[in-house]
């Protein structure tokens, strides 16, 4: 079985595997913190904007969305609408020459920036491009529930008329680098021409604590207005696996 690029042969199932990940909800909650801080009709830079489904819900919403997707392949997949648009872009040096009043990194983007130099980077980046008081909204996983809940072995099975991918998760805890490293071995039959393929991924996805994202934020100059538990709201806790940060930039 071969090990491929991280979103490259995965891309193309992408969708269907996260077929039941409830995006209106979520953009939904993302609407109401945006109100909540009295933005309405604005517009987004969306970091890690995957094959476009926030974007577009948002772009309904009636923001502007611009999304900056690492994958060509998933690119690719993001077709553009009214308010929305993406292009391939690495968050960590993307420079476009624009303002916006909101950066969003949502379904844990963050957590894909394993160094400090990544997270220092994709902050950098952030501050670039917002107006001052601007929102910089991102979600991570949280080192306290990844600690006490403990990643585990999984496997998810979809299907649509085309194929069934079965997806097999096996993670590896590196405690002292706050990292775990996500194998996934992805079995596709597909039903057309009953041929079969697989193939391996690794995500290597980093875990936060308040703390470090509180010195990421002073240190490049934003300032923490919210911590909560994504969708639900409530205060992070030792089984909150995901953690919304909400930060406005300091003048």
């Amino acid at each position: 079985m071969k090990n491929v690029p991280v979103f490259n042969a995965y891309s193309r199932y992408y969708d269907l595997l996260y077929k039941d990940k409830d995006y209106k909800a979520e953009v939904q909650y993302i609407v109401s913190i945006l109100k909540s801080n009295d933005i309405t009709f604005s517009k987004i830079l969306e970091f890690g904007s995957g094959t476009g489904k926030h974007g577009r819900l948002l772009a309904k919403e009636g923001y502007n969305i611009t999304g900056i997707e690492l994958s060509d392949n998933m690119v690719k997949q993001a077709y553009e609408t009214d308010g929305f648009t993406c292009q391939q872009g690495d968050i960590r040096t993307v420079c476009i020459e624009r303002s916006f009043d909101i950066v969003l990194a949502l379904f844990h983007v963050m957590s894909y920036q394993v160094t400090n130099d990544d997270v220092s980077a994709v902050f950098q980046r952030a501050y670039d491009h917002l107006e001052v008081g601007g929102l910089f909204l991102f979600d991570v996983w949280y080192s306290p529930a990844v600690y006490n809940l403990k990643p585990e072995n999984r496997v998810k099975r979809m299907m649509d008329d085309e194929v069934e991918v079965t997806r097999n998760a096996y993670p590896k805890i590196y405690p002292n680098e706050n990292r775990v490293d996500v194998e996934y071995s992805v079995f596709v039959k597909e039903k057309i021409n009953s041929q079969n393929h697989n193939f391996l991924e690794t995500h290597s996805m980093r875990h936060f604590s308040i703390p470090e994202i509180e010195h990421f934020a002073e240190k490049n100059n934003f300032q923490v207005l919210k911590k909560e538990e994504f969708l639900t709201g409530n205060l992070p806790s030792e089984n909150t696996w995901g953690v919304c940060f909400v930060l406005k930039k300091k003048a």
